[in-house]
């Protein structure tokens, strides 16, 4: 055989009250794409970093090329040729796309310092290269999630590394985008490099990998070529157990309550007189491709976002702004966003799950109760099945999964009415991803109301009751859930919408034509 491009055998690695790997053992071939799959909490993510030098291993050696590979740290790892796009983004939200991508290695004139013209040139000579349309010159910390897993793929190819480790890297891409970041994979490639791909999409793996690597619970399970396995034979291997298929949801009547009304709802840079209708019991779900305006929606009726229109709950007129009036008013808000909108990672994981109801729950005369907190706290982690070693763990130290679990557990104790779900299931496994679509119906069987908003295009076929379809920042469509399919939704996803004097666009947007405020009706500011 071939002399493997990078090799790990008998890696372990511990922290305080984790086993995270034992006798963890790897193997990448020159030009193959290898896939690693494992649920939350198996060790995926730990063994990505010991690659990249982040962490150190307590035993085991790694080998690159036939040569012993022990990096001390992330720069020593780049300098051998072992780059890394990690699941949660390593971007300076301040600075530039190009800054970003060349951070540390700027192209400098003599005598004068830093170029900023041949830094943007540089990097726009890359993505254009890479196929990936952003602006070098445009600040990250106003980019979309998606936009900035661009910008961290660019970033990672920029080294042209030999080994390149993805670490679940289209979690917040849609399909259109998916395809592009595998033509990105396929051109990188080659008889001197190689890919580890880490992903929860188990179609992506039968697409894109060569063969896959399953482990389970920190240890090494099988490696298996992609083309002789199924995808149930792949999640056998991963979670051990027979998985529950749940099917879709049944149709919500038209007679239902109308919980949430939506009208003209526009902000400055994208939204544009988005009207629709929420009602009790129904799981609403948008699709549309990057950019199209759905997380800018769900930030906007929370009040994150400035923006004009009209707000009603259960009939009533609101004004919502901020995310704080939002809650009071029984709408919770899961943002996609969780390491830094969601949760407080150098808190515990009870105090997380708390905190938005402390006042209301956990409180009695201005005394927060901590008995509650921690009880409260370890019922969520046990319904949620969150991997953890105690209610008392620092949040930062559970995986990207189990962190999610964690921003799901704090809305469901705060026990809103109508819940906003931004890519619920991002970096979430294969097993958990089955637990939270049950729990999805579940709430919605209750009475909750929930908007939906995923990146997946099957897991919004398979979980909403109506689908509304955006484009360019309008809605261009609702579906029923009958009429809801891939091509149905991605016509309507690709269409150039009508301008807003279209009598066409407001009967396309809605079930029934937005109602015209009277005068000085329908400005509401966040």
């Amino acid at each position: 055989m071939a002399e493997l491009l990078l090799e790990a055998s008998g890696v372990t690695k511990g922290f305080p009250g984790v086993q995270a790997l034992s006798d963890m053992r790897l193997d990448l071939r020159h030009g193959e794409v290898l896939a690693l799959v494992g649920e939350n909490g198996a060790g995926k993510s730990t063994l990505m970093k010991l690659l990249s030098g982040v962490h150190s291993p307590d035993a085991g050696e790694f080998r690159l090329e036939g040569e012993p590979y022990r990096p001390a740290d992330a720069r020593t790892a780049l300098a051998s040729g072992v780059s890394i796009i990690h699941q949660e983004f390593n971007l300076m939200p301040h600075l530039t796309v190009a800054q970003n991508i060349f951070i540390g290695r700027e192209p400098r004139r003599a005598r004068v310092g830093l170029s900023e013209r041949a830094l943007n040139a540089q990097a726009g000579e890359l993505l254009d290269r890479l196929g990936i349309r952003l602006d070098p010159r445009q600040g990250v910390g106003s980019l979309t999630v998606a936009k900035q897993q661009m910008v961290e793929i660019a970033k990672a190819l920029a080294h042209e590394p030999k080994v390149l480790i993805m670490d679940e890297p289209t979690a917040a891409l849609n399909d259109a985008e998916v395809e592009t970041l595998h033509g990105l994979i396929r051109r990188f490639t080659t008889p001197r490099t190689g890919v580890i791909y880490i992903s929860h999409r188990m179609d992506e793996l039968k697409v894109i990998s060569d063969r896959i690597t399953v482990i389970r619970d920190g240890r090494f399970v099988r490696t298996v070529d992609t083309a002789a396995t199924s995808v149930a034979e792949v999640v056998s291997l991963m979670v051990g157990r027979e998985l529950v298929d749940e099917g879709r949801p049944v149709n919500v009547r038209d007679d239902r309550e109308v919980v949430l009304s939506v009208r003209g709802l526009s902000t400055r840079s994208l939204l544009r007189d988005v009207s629709f209708d929420l009602r009790r019991g129904e799981i609403l779900g948008f699709a549309g491709l990057m950019g199209a305006g759905r997380t800018e929606v769900a930030r906007a009726i929370v009040g994150a976002d400035r923006r004009t229109g009209r707000l009603e709950l259960a009939g009533r007129p609101v004004t919502i702004r901020n995310p704080a009036d939002a809650a009071r008013l029984g709408i919770g808000y899961l943002s996609e966003d969780r390491k830094h909108l969601g949760l407080l990672l150098e808190q515990d994981v009870s105090t997380n799950i708390a905190l938005p109801s402390l006042s209301e729950r956990y409180s009695t005369a201005g005394w927060v109760r901590g008995r509650g907190i921690r009880a409260g706290a370890r019922e969520m982690i046990a319904r949620l099945r969150i991997k953890t070693p105690s209610e008392n763990q620092t949040t930062k130290n559970l995986s990207g999964g189990n962190q999610q679990k964690v921003v799901i557990a704090k809305w469901l104790v705060k026990d809103c009415d109508i819940l906003i779900f931004d890519e619920p299931t991002r970096g979430i496994d294969v097993g958990a991803k089955a637990e939270i679509y049950a729990l999805l119906n579940e709430l919605a069987e209750s009475g909750k109301s929930i908007i939906m908003i995923s990146s997946e295009l099957p897991e919004v076929l398979r979980m909403s009751h109506r689908v509304v379809v955006m484009a360019e920042g309008r809605v261009s469509g609702v579906l029923d859930h009958h009429e809801a399919t891939q091509e149905s939704v991605m016509h309507l996803a690709t269409l150039r919408p009508a301008s807003a004097d279209d009598p066409s666009v407001a009967l396309a947007a809605t079930p029934t034509s937005p109602p015209t405020p009277s005068p000085g009706e329908g400005a509401t500011h966040a």
